[in-house]
């Protein structure tokens, strides 16, 4: 009896919706520099609450041609640039992985419609061992560069597109 009991908990394991309970997304939002941006960036906290590692491997929406995963490197010259990440964002069992502002972020390519704040749209993270995830991700312009940023960081939140205020 006991090992059908097992046999049974381990396909339940397999089905989907039961990897992904364990990762939690929160407190996403996106940025265009402009009504006309072809690009734009999300950001959010990506909690591992799983007891393995696991990677965000990739991402997709059909408010954009292509969306790759990015950081911002500094350059032998001092200057930060926007790099994609190859291979994913790797995240320890357990970990709290932040996508912010001068750090790592989804990167949206190619914009298919305007993005105004105040709108939203569905965006689905793609993980190594874990179900994928679709949210609902609000297109905020107003929120200040320093919200949720590790400090130290909000020099470089004027560089490059999708980091101007106003407008």
């Amino acid at each position: 009896m006991s090992i059908k009991t097992t046999l049974f908990a381990g396909l339940l394991a397999l089905l989907p919706g039961f990897a992904s309970a364990h990762i939690v997304i929160e407190d996403a939002y996106a940025r265009v520099s402009s009504a006309m941006a072809q690009s734009g960036a999300v950001f959010m906290t990506i909690y591992n609450h799983n007891d393995f590692a696991e990677v965000l491997t990739g991402a997709s929406s059909d408010v954009a041609v292509r969306v790759e995963l990015h950081t911002h490197l500094q350059d032998s010259a001092g200057v930060m640039r926007m790099v994609e990440i190859e291979g994913g964002i790797p995240m320890a069992a357990d970990e709290t992985v932040l996508l912010q502002r001068g750090g790592l972020h989804v990167m949206l390519l190619g914009l298919t419609r305007t993005l105004a704040h105040g709108d939203s749209f569905s965006l689905t993270l793609e993980f190594q061992n874990s179900d994928p995830i679709t949210i609902e991700v609000p297109v905020d312009l107003e929120r200040g560069a320093d919200h949720g940023a590790a400090g130290g960081q909000m020099d470089h939140g004027n560089h490059g597109a999708g980091h101007h205020h106003g407008g």
